[in-house]
């Protein structure tokens, strides 16, 4: 007697959060055959009601090749269509105090990173979603609970109050730095888990657009840059739109901003420090963002692991909260997607299960979501800390005449080892197959390249690799103020006996 077949399914996997990384994320499995349901707590980014709150907190993001390669490597097509809404920008624009400025390229090679609006990111994404047959869309499903080990969610329809308890065989938590999903998961992981807020906070500003001649809409600044004011302890920057504005963020301590508690004194501190922005963004809309505006607080989050046996991961913002100093919390976020993808290749994880396993472990999803941890962790880590430092550089650092003659340094190494240009376009291909390149990069790369433009190198490879470069430099530095001292030493003894002859 023949044996009956055991019947297979699609399996269901439930993703928490429908910004750009649980959205990719969404688009990876259902590309993979997986029936998937998306989760949203906030409305529908595309009504109009959605866009107005949007508008009071940062609607830029910074988006380079990290995550532009991740997206490339989830669906090309995509990823084209996606670069029509982005503005590229080749470098800083350094606003001194005094009024005059200058620009500081990211890299020799004109490469650029790429502005774009946070509403039209979010749109663009939720409208790739909606459009795929294997994934549904709940906005304002807010999740309650979740049991991993009854593998169900506990879901409230805040429409209506109603609540349901779908079913999942795999849930990806992507619901930002106060996940629920992570909550849910410390309950049954054995995690280490850390939290910091910085001392500074962020307050968002809108600069209108300017008029030409002839009464058409044009940019107050250059839009292929990235402006920043730096004031040491605190800094403005300020990021193009598409419709001609810049969103501008302003990042002082906490104390600071207290200390800023009226309109005139907001306005009054405003234009001792930032003159020619204010110029640009006006007094009564700087007045009317101090007062409708929130401040927002900056905070970090580590952890470790990431996943729960088989059916659980945390990606993006719920695994990784950074500070926003790289531009690199979009992009990491991004490329999360891309690495679980590529695992999922590797252990030839399945989109179906069979119908009477159902309560068994999978040792495939479970490999892949080991090695997740495993490999990603340091990563994590390295760009963490990355951020952090960029900060100190952004506010202060770019004025100083030292900053300014270790970079000219940097970029001399650069050159004269001459390291093969990689363009975006040659790395794809590895990057939709491989994690990252196999051997660490040759020759002298920057700092700001290797993070921004090299996404075939691993965050905790550029750490290492430029603690090893900054050794390096470090002691031409004590090389050379050794030479200086030992000529002043001759000079002076030249000079001595002269005298005395």
């Amino acid at each position: 007697m023949t044996p009956q077949a055991i019947p297979a399914r699609r399996r269901r996997a439930v993703v928490v959060g429908a910004g750009p990384v649980g959205c990719l994320a969404a688009l990876m499995l259902a590309k993979r055959g997986w029936e998937v349901s998306l989760y949203e707590a906030r409305p529908d980014p595309r009504l109009s009601s959605a866009k107005a709150a949007s508008q009071q907190r940062s609607i830029n993001l910074a988006i380079s090749h990290r995550g532009i390669s991740a997206i490339q490597a989830i669906d090309g097509s995509m990823a084209q269509r996606f670069m029509q809404t982005a503005i590229p920008m080749k470098g800083r624009m350094i606003h001194q105090l005094d009024g005059k400025w200058n620009s500081q390229l990211y890299d020799r090679d004109g490469q650029c990173i790429n502005s774009i609006d946070r509403a039209l990111l979010s749109e663009y994404f939720v409208n790739e979603v909606s459009a795929s047959e294997n994934i549904r869309v709940f906005f304002q499903h807010k999740v309650l609970a979740v049991d991993f080990d009854c593998r169900n969610i506990t879901i409230e329809d805040t429409n209506n109050a109603l609540t349901t308890t779908p079913s999942f065989d795999f849930c990806v938590g992507a619901d930002g730095s106060y996940s629920v999903v992570r909550r849910q998961l410390m309950r049954v992981v054995r995690m280490n888990y850390q939290q910091e807020y910085i001392k500074h906070e962020y307050m968002e500003l809108k600069m209108p657009a300017s008029q030409d001649d002839e009464g058409c809409m044009k940019f107050a600044l250059d839009p292929n840059h990235l402006h920043i004011w730096p004031r040491h302890s605190y800094m403005l920057i300020a990021l193009p739109n598409k419709d001609c504005t810049f969103t501008c963020t302003l990042f002082a301590p906490s104390e600071e901003l207290d200390r800023l508690n009226t309109p005139d004194i907001f306005l009054n501190w405003f234009r001792l420090n930032f003159p020619d922005a204010l110029q640009e963004i006006g007094e009564k809309n700087l007045i009317h963002d101090f007062t409708h505006n929130p401040r927002s607080s900056l905070i970090c989050t580590k952890l470790n692991p990431y996943h729960y046996k088989d059916r659980a991961i945390l990606l993006g913002d719920a695994a990784h909260s950074m500070v926003p100093f790289y531009g690199q919390g979009l992009n990491c976020g991004l490329e999360d997607v891309r690495i679980l993808n590529i695992l999922f290749n590797q252990e030839s994880a399945m989109s179906t299960a069979s119908e009477l396993l159902t309560d068994q472990e999978d040792e495939q999803m479970k490999r892949v979501l080991s090695r997740y941890s495993q490999e990603r962790h340091k990563d994590l880590l390295a760009i963490n800390e990355l951020a952090m430092d960029n900060y100190v550089e952004m506010r202060h650092l770019v004025t100083t005449p030292i900053y300014l003659a270790r970079k000219a340094l940097d970029n001399l190494l650069y050159k004269i080892s001459s390291p093969q240009y990689r363009s975006l376009s040659s790395l794809i291909p590895l990057l939709s197959d491989e994690l990252y390149s196999e051997n660490e990069p040759r020759g002298w790369l920057p700092l700001y390249t290797l993070v921004t433009f090299r996404p075939d190198v691993s965050y905790d490879t550029v750490r290492r690799t430029v603690a090893r470069q900054s050794a390096i430099l470090t002691g031409v530095g004590f090389v050379g103020a050794a030479m200086l001292l030992g000529l002043a030493g001759v000079w002076m003894s030249y000079a001595t006996k002269s005298r005395y002859r």
